[in-house]
């Protein structure tokens, strides 16, 4: 019963947060300035000419009536026609997300086999030269900025050693080397999300160093690495759940640098480009899809939370 109740409190906030979140994202889009239908067209264009596509674009019709026409579009899969390219915002979207979405799977997967390891390594040489190792390398992992990391990448392993191209991406016809064209965005995407999330496991299995829980394994004659892997990773994942929840978000909606510096046709350069040609409906879908695969996430985060610690279904 507290699971059922659990669960419908997160899913009646899941709606919420999408309606008020279609609502800002249409209202910061149209309040952007500039016209679709005069920057299409040019500056030279006749205020006849810019009228009569603006109707054939549907821009003339009242805000409110766009919006629910966007909205139950959306809810069909209708994602409405991009003004610039005229080809379906929803077929835009898929031919990208195969890059996009692959892409933050493996830097996720990637960050998550890199922290693991350097969190516990820490954890259980609490103090000693391997926890200062790992805190240092995580310190310069934190500070560096992933595009800047990802230049590095090309200027080493693309122009200098010349094993991988500078970018681009090969197609999926061929999947090792659309593997091969999606590494170093994987890596210059994951090192700074693993070094973030070592820290995190780090002190969530500090903190657990002092649970009664954990004495007595170690009275039962287990190492403190033994300890801190059998007893202590699960209650820390709390905290852990949550990063890895906001790194996969972050990963899938906040590439756009990174697929700019390799070249990649994904979403986040699918919005870039949107943006500078005054696409608005592709701006706002994909947007909105990003959005709701982050809510999304968050959602089975909650979710993970209350398999992981009961105590939370019974609070509900």
């Amino acid at each position: 019963m507290g699971m059922l109740v659990y669960l419908t409190r997160r899913l009646i906030s899941l709606f919420l947060s999408l309606v008020v979140a279609s609502m800002v994202i249409f209202l910061v889009v149209e309040v952007a300035p500039g016209d679709p239908a005069s920057y299409m067209l040019g500056i030279n264009a006749q205020p006849d000419t810019i009228a009569a596509l603006r109707t054939e674009l549907g821009l003339d019709q009242p805000k409110l009536q766009r919006y629910f026409s966007w909205v139950t579009g959306m809810m069909t899969g209708d994602f409405g026609t991009s003004y610039t390219y005229r080809a379906p915002v929803a077929q835009m979207i898929a031919d990208r997300m195969w890059i996009s979405l692959p892409l933050a799977l493996m830097a996720l997967t990637l960050s998550a086999l890199i922290a693991f390891p350097a969190g516990l390594l820490a954890a259980s040489k609490r103090g000693k030269a391997g926890d200062v190792s790992v805190m240092a390398a995580t310190q310069l992992g934190v500070a560096i900025p992933n595009f800047w990391f990802a230049m590095l990448l090309v200027l080493l392993f693309a122009i200098k050693l010349r094993w991988v191209s500078a970018g681009g991406f090969a197609g999926w016809d061929n999947p090792m080397a659309a593997i091969k064209s999606l590494t170093l965005p994987a890596i210059a995407l994951a090192l700074p999300q693993a070094a973030i999330l070592t820290r995190v496991l780090r002190s969530a299995l500090i903190d657990t160093l002092s649970e009664d829980f954990m004495r007595t394994a170690r009275a039962k004659g287990l190492t403190r690495g033994q300890t801190l892997w059998r007893h202590g990773l699960r209650n820390a994942l709390i905290p852990v759940l949550t990063i890895l929840g906001l790194q996969f978000s972050f990963l899938l909606a906040g590439a756009i640098i990174i697929e700019q510096v390799f070249y990649l046709p994904g979403l986040g350069r699918l919005i870039f480009q949107s943006i500078t040609q005054r696409d608005l409906i592709v701006v706002e879908s994909v947007v909105m899809l990003l959005v709701f695969a982050v809510i999304v996430v968050n959602f089975l985060t909650d979710l993970a939370y209350a398999l992981v610690d009961p105590r939370l279904r019974s609070r509900a």
